[in-house]
């Protein structure tokens, strides 16, 4: 038996008898149960249906209808991160930031007074790849009307006022004078770099110094004119609203947008042909160690092997191959991990941890030695079996809220996902075999050229 994660939460709350409402934490806490119960007797929990289609203007919609909650999310992605900065690091950032801060004759006040007085929320951002804004607004016409013109201004009359962007850029270069006194913040910088070179994801995503000195309010509003188009835009929608609603929801917003040109395609990511390590010295009493390479990318076809496959190495927290060798056996760092960041091109693969300066040496050893080990000999009937259980146990976690489901509507459009990801997540997790993921790590990961990473105070060690 199978069923959508909403159609079963709908079927265990209905009842006869008055209800008192219930506050946030009680619902996420009667959420839990029913999954763990779900859980527990075997059922299998599919993925939201999602509905999809092409507006007019050209922008592709992915919505999940659910009127389990009186709300709305609305998540509009483009291609818009800072691989398009073309350097001018920092370029994609800046011009997301500045959406809420001045639209069509809206001040920055009277966009968060508007959104305010009828209950909503609306946020931007920027990474590696996309730019987006996204709305959280109650369903009730009365209150939704307001929230997405407000929505619609920011989207397609953004000011981008003079006076308004010397106070943000003047904010971001604060903000990175204050990244330089952080050991991570410059581990990562460095590792990106020396990953990436000269591809645009070695570009950090908020810019340097001197590169957010250089922008001008020109250099957002060509920035906005060249990506923030419908060509260019995915829509995505989860809420209590029926597909009629949506596709006029959509329309309108996508009308706003000029038609404009999808961006043109990433280079490839090339492969590291020889291991390199950078130090930067730093007086800290830790020092933090970064050890990558390129990984995988969305849609990649050894995705699902590999993800378990480092489930098993370092994205389990506490129970990891790693936290067993470097916390539990040698006491050498709290915290240690690994992990994938799979985008449009191959993201970075990334073995982290921080460790006192006298402990370096046989950290990285240790770190070494763990990965080497577990990519010849490969991961065991047994973890695997249990990795499985892992994540396929915590499936339901992953969409028990719109705001999760909106997310994944968006990465699923943008990167032209399958329609049955969700869906068939849990399928295609136990569908590997031993070989398969064996086989997938083994091909994929080069410890003999991996960058390594440190930022601390060099000294004699022990």
């Amino acid at each position: 038996m199978k069923a959508g994660i909403h159609q079963l939460i709908n079927r265990h709350s209905l009842s006869h008898q008055p209800r008192k409402p219930m506050n946030t934490s009680m619902r996420r806490m009667r959420l839990t149960i029913l999954l763990g119960l779900l859980l527990s007797t075997g059922l299998a929990v599919a993925g939201p249906d999602i509905q999809h289609w092409t507006t007019l203007n050209g922008v592709r919609v992915y919505f999940v209808p659910a009127a389990q909650l009186p709300m709305l999310d609305i998540r509009i992605q483009f291609d818009a991160g800072s691989a398009r900065d073309n350097g001018k690091a920092g370029l994609a950032s800046l011009t997301n930031h500045l959406f809420s801060f001045g639209a069509d004759g809206l001040s920055a006040d009277q966009i968060a007074n508007r959104l305010e007085g009828v209950g909503a929320n609306a946020s931007s951002g920027a990474d590696r790849d996309t730019g987006w804004l996204s709305l959280r607004s109650l369903s009730d016409p009365a209150l939704m009307k307001p929230s997405l013109q407000v929505l619609e201004k920011m989207l397609a009359r953004p000011d981008f006022n003079e006076a308004d962007f010397k106070r943000e850029q003047q904010r971001v270069l604060v903000a990175l004078k204050q990244s330089e006194q952080s050991p991570a913040s410059q581990a990562s910088k460095a590792f990106y770099r020396a990953v990436y070179g000269a591809h645009p994801y070695a570009s950090p995503v908020s810019g340097t110094i001197e590169s957010v000195k250089a922008l001008t309010t020109k250099d957002l509003k060509t920035f906005y004119q060249r990506y923030y188009v419908a060509k260019n835009a995915v829509i995505a929608m989860v809420g209590d609203i029926d597909r009629k609603h949506a596709e006029r929801i959509a329309e309108r917003l996508s009308a706003r947008l000029e038609q404009g040109q999808a961006a043109a395609a990433l280079l490839p990511v090339k492969d590291l042909t020889a291991a390199s390590t950078e130090h930067i010295e730093f007086p800290s009493s830790q020092t933090h160690i970064r050890i990558g390479q390129p990984g995988m990318y969305r849609g990649d076809p050894d995705y699902f092997a590999l993800y378990v496959a480092n489930h098993v190495l370092g994205g389990s927290g506490l129970v990891s191959l790693l936290a067993e060798e470097v916390r539990e056996k040698r006491g050498l760092a709290y915290s240690v991990y690994s992990y994938f960041v799979p985008l449009r091109r191959k993201g970075p693969f990334i073995v982290g941890m921080q460790t006192r300066n006298d402990q370096v040496t046989e950290s990285m050893k240790v770190l070494r030695d763990t990965l080497n080990k577990y990519i010849k000999d490969g991961i065991s009937a047994e973890q695997l079996s249990t990795a499985k259980k892992s994540i396929t146990g915590g499936f339901p976690l992953r969409i028990d809220s719109n705001s999760k489901i909106v997310g994944y509507l968006a990465m699923i459009g943008y990167y032209k996902l399958p329609l049955d990801y969700l869906d068939r997540f849990n399928e295609r997790i136990n569908g590997l075999s031993l070989h398969q993921v064996r086989d997938a790590f083994r091909r994929r990961l080069q410890p003999g050229s991996m960058v390594t990473v440190t930022v601390g105070q060099r000294q004699v060690e022990k």
